[in-house]
C-alpha cells in the first residue's frame, strides 16, 4: 500500500473512532440537560415523576415526566419545584 493511501486510512479510522467515543459520551449528557426551563408552575396532578439532570449540566434543575408522556425542566431554587420534590416519586 502507498504511504498516502495508508496515512488517509489510519486518518479516516481514527476520525470514526474518536466520533464513536465522542457520540457515546455525549448522547447521555445531552439529552439529560435542559436547554429551556418552565417559568410557570405546573399542575401536580399532571406529574408522574421526576429526575435531575446530569452533573455536566449548566444549570439545577429537574425534569417532570408528564402524564402524557411529555418532560418539562423546571430550575430546582423554585419553591413551587422543592414542595413538588417532597410530593412526587423519582422516575
Amino acid at each position: 500500500m502507498k504511504p498516502i493511501a495508508m496515512a488517509l486510512m489510519c486518518l479516516l479510522l481514527a476520525t470514526m473512532w474518536l466520533q464513536d467515543v465522542d457520540g457515546k459520551s455525549m448522547h447521555g449528557v445531552s439529552s439529560r440537560c435542559c436547554l429551556k426551563t418552565l417559568e410557570k408552575r405546573l399542575s401536580l396532578k399532571s406529574i408522574m415523576c421526576y429526575r435531575e439532570m446530569g452533573r455536566s449540566c449548566r444549570s439545577s434543575a429537574v425534569i417532570f415526566r408528564l402524564k402524557k408522556g411529555q418532560e418539562s425542566c423546571a430550575l430546582t431554587n423554585a419553591a413551587w419545584v422543592q414542595d413538588y420534590l417532597k410530593k412526587v416519586k423519582p422516575c
